[in-house]
């Protein structure tokens, strides 16, 4: 079933004509003929959760926004999507900006928000945000933007805002920072974004990824008990972007229904492996996930099996890797890039991401010996749980996982 992306395969299929020829902008004003609370209630209902890693309930997160008495109140949308391997809010904001937008409305009068604002990476400027801006200027043209919103006295305007390309700024607090227009280090929580102190200029805050409210127009026309259905396994509602790629027939962004196991989604929407390609291993979620091996490819890829599994879903990106590649060679390039992207304000993640670039870098060179593997893991467990945000530990879960899984692999290229 496709919600997302039904209209992805139509010539100028992020053309507002497109949109409204495929139902866009009908459940608009449905919902603005809704009391807010009734629109957080069918979120609520629908399971939706976030889809830019963490996988918190949207309409918890909502509904946490709506109990604060402080005003204003602000919706910030995460378009930054810096992890590797993902590509999928892009390919939205690329083919189908209007439904984002619409969403967008949609969520703000939820949250009683009037003004809100898109956090977008640097390198998107000319393409997925030039179609966003032009997408939004078309929608303050058709009166879905700006004063008096389709007579229904809702005010919104939006305003599009764009990082320098740094990792750390797509950790919800630290693109709060880098908005009100300091360095991108993340915040110690408490107070959460959603609650006044925590938020953008410490006001409430709802943060949403641009995934998650490009879902609102299907609830709101499904209705949220139906969206919910869709998804494969309970408190996991709807569809799920997966932006696969690796040793596959047919790399891409793929619509499928939360939960579909790693194993149906790389033979039904991928086309399986490449020829002359075994399955080896399988990133499931980004690459601050913990790695999973061929044999657990039936693993469901909804949020709450994989953090059961001691991994988890992440930004549903999908890495499909085959026989050729040596583990430790994959480590080291993930960990060149934590290290790069450290913003070195806690030192257990400035200074051991580094240090294990270093050693791993050292290792792949042929350089290493077996204790400088038990160093790796070792090391990676000092990292969890001590810093501000969470990549010390999205460093830590890969290092650990690519090693207990492909031990072997390590040890053919060190000494001793």
């Amino acid at each position: 079933m496709k919600l997302l992306t039904g209209d992805w395969d139509k010539p100028n299929s992020w053309a507002l004509d497109t949109y409204k020829a495929s139902g866009g902008y009908k459940a608009l004003p449905k919902a603005l003929k809704m009391q807010p609370q009734q629109i957080v209630e069918e979120v609520v209902k629908s399971n939706l959760r976030g889809r830019g890693g963490a996988g918190f309930p949207t309409g918890m997160k909502w509904t946490f926004v709506r109990k604060e008495t402080s005003f204003p109140k602000y919706l910030v949308v995460n378009a930054d999507e810096g992890e590797p391997g993902t590509f999928k809010d892009r390919e939205i904001l690329l083919k189908s900006p209007h439904m984002f937008v619409e969403g967008l409305v949609i969520g703000c009068y939820a949250v009683e928000c009037h003004r809100t604002y898109v956090y977008c990476r640097g390198e998107f400027r000319d393409s997925a945000m030039k179609r966003l801006q032009t997408a939004i200027d078309e929608a303050y043209a058709q009166g879905y933007f700006g004063k008096n919103i389709l007579g229904s006295g809702f005010d919104l305007e939006a305003h599009c805002v764009f990082g320098a390309g740094a990792y750390i700024c797509g950790e919800e607090t630290a693109m709060l920072e880098s908005i009100e227009g300091r360095k991108g280090y993340p915040r110690l929580k408490p107070p959460f974004p959603a609650n006044a102190g925590g938020g953008l200029f410490k006001q409430p805050t709802a943060v949403n990824n641009v995934e998650t409210l490009a879902n609102m127009p299907p609830i709101i026309n499904l209705g949220g008990d139906e969206y919910s259905k869709i998804g494969l396994v309970p408190k996991n509602g709807g569809t799920r972007l997966y932006a696969v790629s690796g040793h596959v027939k047919k790399p891409g962004v793929y619509e499928a229904p939360m939960g579909i196991s790693f194993r149906k989604l790389l033979d039904d929407y991928c086309g399986g492996m490449r020829e002359g390609s075994t399955l080896k291993a399988i990133i499931p979620g980004g690459a601050s996930s913990a790695i999973i091996t061929a044999e657990e490819a039936d693993w469901a890829s909804d949020f709450d099996t994989l953090k059961a599994k001691k991994t988890m879903a992440g930004s549903g990106a999908v890495v499909y890797f085959d026989q050729t590649v040596n583990m430790a060679h994959a480590l080291a390039n993930v960990m060149r890039f934590f290290a790069h992207e450290s913003c070195g304000q806690c030192t257990p993640c400035r200074e051991g991401t580094a240090w294990l670039s270093r050693l791993l870098d050292k290792i792949v060179a042929g350089k290493g010996a077996k204790l400088d593997v038990d160093n790796v893991h070792q090391i990676a467990r000092q990292m969890e749980m001590k810093t501000i945000c969470a990549l010390a530990d999205g460093a830590a879960m890969p290092a650990k996982s690519y090693i207990e899984k492909f031990r072997a692999d390590f040890d053919a290229l060190v000494r001793g």
